[in-house]
């Protein structure tokens, strides 16, 4: 992909159209070409980062204060997604405007992106109704229910899909892909497999058609077909273009890696491990190899954070590698790659939805995250040759076909797409975790991982009959993060 200055639009909209030209303000702009919000909305979606996650998906650990996320203490979530869908709309008007199909589908597939976010996050949420304030005077939306809300992002996605497929003209303002149509039906279609792989527990509704709309997409839509098809933003050390993470406060004293993320590699010798942390203080002194996992711990993401802070003071955790926070271009952001989809089709071929060999699309997986590293973790790029790769596909702790069975196996392919997943996913592998329980995540006895975020409390104040509709058809008018939403019913 080439690396080009990305340039970033940020769209003022006249409120106050009612007294004619005589109160038009020629320096508030009114509309504009698609292309330009393209931009905005892509960085916005793609650059989204935040260590909150790293915490409750146990890969890290905090020595300095309780963190909400580790301890699964959080309460109200935010709807601040519905902020960045506004510029997704206004690009999906202006596109409309001028009959610009590319970018029309486009719309769909991020108002797809922030729409399953929203929904996994709370469940019922405005939808059919949301963001019409300025156009139909909806300022207080109905809530749809889940079951509708995955359906209607399906649908947005199919539309994308077909936009693209009729279309020829390139898309310009496109810093993802240079305005290359092909490469994002690719991304639209891995990620309408991970929509519906996400309801693999509702995949035995009557009525859903779960396993035969992936099949249908598996077999007769153009996927990706390596890692040069990922859907990824690459940084470039330009002030506003840089890693998220970079010059990052949060990295201090208090941040350390989790033991169990840590045991789950070493176990497997992965060696991966060795671009996501540093060895612990007393290893290094010591002097151990690189390649000798006993140099790396973490703290016990179940024990009070004092105790975390005493192994740490003692040299004993391992921190998160300097590169996150001292590097301007680190690593690309993933917002769907060929790694991923490869681990889904693996797993629908396990569980029978598709057929064909699982641990080919396994391997390829595994084989294209060592390849990731590699390219841009050139330091440590003697540890994830292909060779390496090869060798790690093929221990007993990590081949496919060295589980026992179709449970573990799966266990397995979750497995992989959450060490993939360091600093790449987001929430991902926690929802993973919700859907099929790997890996497991320890945590003090008697505290339940949470399964949701209550609704913001604007909602309770700015639209609260809709809300109180929504909680009573889903947990008969009371509100937990322990409440079961439809998809994991």
């Amino acid at each position: 992909m080439k690396k080009i200055c990305y340039l970033l639009v940020f769209i003022l909209v006249s409120a106050c159209s009612n007294f004619g030209d005589m109160n038009t303000d020629p320096n508030n702009v009114v509309e504009t070409h698609p292309q330009l919000l393209l931009t905005n909305v892509c960085w916005s979606a793609f650059s989204e980062n935040s260590t909150s996650p790293l915490y409750a998906a146990k890969y890290l650990v905090q020595s300095d204060g309780e963190s909400s996320e580790q301890f699964y203490k959080w309460t109200r979530g935010s709807f601040s997604y519905y902020s960045s869908l506004k510029n997704v709309n206004k690009m999906q008007e202006e596109a409309e405007s001028i009959d610009a199909k590319g970018y029309v589908a486009l719309a769909h597939f991020f108002r797809a992106w922030y729409f399953y976010k929203l929904t996994l996050t709370f469940g019922d949420i405005p939808y059919s109704e949301a963001l019409k304030g300025e156009s139909e005077g909806v300022y207080a939306p109905a809530y749809d229910a889940q079951k509708d809300v995955f359906n209607g992002i399906l649908a947005e996605l199919q539309t994308a899909d077909e936009l693209l497929q009729a279309e020829k003209d390139a898309l310009e303002g496109d810093i993802i892909f240079d305005g290359n149509l092909m490469s994002w039906r690719k991304t639209i279609n891995a990620f309408r497999l991970k929509v519906l792989l996400t309801l693999s527990k509702r995949a035995g509704d009557a009525g859903t058609d779960i396993k035969q709309r992936f099949a249908s997409i598996a077999t007769a839509s153009p996927l990706m077909t390596s890692a040069a098809d990922n859907a990824q933003l690459v940084y470039i050390d330009q002030e506003g273009n840089r890693y998220p993470q970079f010059n990052s406060s949060s990295f201090g004293s208090g941040m350390y890696m989790d033991s169990t993320f840590i045991a789950l590699l070493a176990e497997k010798k992965d060696p991966r491990l060795f671009t996501f942390c540093t060895q612990t203080k007393n290893a290094q002194d010591k002097g151990l190899a690189v390649d000798d996992f006993t140099a790396y711990d973490g703290g016990d993401p179940a024990a009070p954070y004092a105790t975390v802070n005493l192994k740490a003071v003692a040299g004993k955790i391992s921190k998160p590698h300097a590169r996150f926070y001292s590097s301007a271009t680190n690593e690309p952001q993933i917002l769907m790659g060929y790694g991923e989809q490869e681990l889904i089709l693996a797993e629908a071929m396990v569980r029978g939805w598709i057929t064909g060999d699982a641990a080919t699309h396994y391997n390829e997986a595994i084989k294209a995250s060592f390849k990731f590293y590699e390219t841009y973790v050139p330091a440590y790029a003697g540890y994830l040759t292909e060779a390496a790769a090869l060798n790690y596909i093929g221990s007993e702790k990590v081949a496919l076909a060295a589980a026992p069975d179709a449970e573990q196996k799966i266990k397995r392919i979750v497995e992989q797409k959450y060490i993939a997943s360091f600093f790449q996913g987001m929430w991902t592998p926690f929802f993973e975790h919700l859907r099929t329980g790997y890996p497991a995540f320890r945590r003090l006895q008697g505290v339940e991982v949470p399964k949701r975020w209550m609704y913001p409390l604007a909602e309770y104040n700015n639209n609260a009959t809709h809300v109180q509709e929504a909680l009573q058809s889903q947990f008969g008018g009371q509100e937990k993060i322990t409440d079961a939403m439809w998809w994991l019913k």
